[in-house]
């Protein structure tokens, strides 16, 4: 299960099979910025949420909702440039989600030595929500799933959230059944972990994209 979870969550923003770019309409761009709302709010409920609720994992999720918002971001400032600056943007992704994962196992450690257990029911509702948003984004983006790291990007990493969020409302239950902290510093350990990881993967196909370009080679479309 842990062995599926890190290969699945290591697609976002990455991927093996890199295809060659598309067109870009409005139509993609419109839903950019919706995905870009929803993340923004998200990030305030969930930082509210986890302030009140005082859930790690739920604080580790809201950072990842941040991040995204500021990844649709970027997706939208290089979506008419080439692909050199597409795979600049998705090492800056890379770069951003290592940090995150920093960030997560430290706030956690700290978390651990305090030994305090959430609030059970507010940190599931919110998990729920957060479920339903990345859920609503990564099918509205669905039909742009294939393409370059850059665009591939924005659909996989709201398909990956969605695992994360369905593992905060699991911890949500496992603190209240338990009435311990452990099952909420456990999701925020995966959660950090699995950032890494897929840092890792996309730091490591962005530069590859980058030698292409310098190289003066096009990748060919998966078969």
């Amino acid at each position: 299960m842990g062995a599926w979870m890190n290969r699945i969550m290591s697609d976002c923003c990455a991927g093996d099979r890199v295809q060659q770019p598309r067109p870009v309409g409005p139509r993609f761009r419109r839903a950019l910025w919706v995905a870009l709302a929803v993340n923004a709010v998200m990030f305030l409920v969930e930082i509210a949420g986890g302030l009140k609720s005082g859930s790690v994992s739920l604080l580790a999720d809201a950072v990842d909702f941040a991040g995204d918002a500021a990844n649709y971001g970027l997706s939208l400032a290089v979506l008419s440039l080439g692909l050199a600056w597409r795979a600049r943007a998705a090492l800056i992704k890379g770069l951003t989600m290592g940090a995150y994962g920093v960030l997560v196992l430290a706030t956690t450690a700290w978390a651990a030595a305090a030994g305090i257990p959430p609030e059970p029911v507010t940190m599931g509702v919110i998990a729920l929500s957060a479920l339903a948003a990345n859920v609503g984004v990564a099918a509205m983006l669905y039909a742009w799933r294939e393409g370059d790291a850059n665009m591939r990007s924005v659909w996989l990493c709201s398909r990956n959230d969605a695992v994360g969020n369905v593992a905060v409302a699991l911890a949500a239950v496992g603190v209240f059944g338990t009435g311990t902290a452990w099952p909420d510093l456990l999701v925020a350990g995966v959660m950090a972990t699995l950032a890494l990881s897929a840092a890792a993967s996309v730091v490591r196909q962005a530069r590859g994209e980058l030698a292409d370009v310098a190289r003066g080679v096009r990748r060919a479309p998966a078969s």
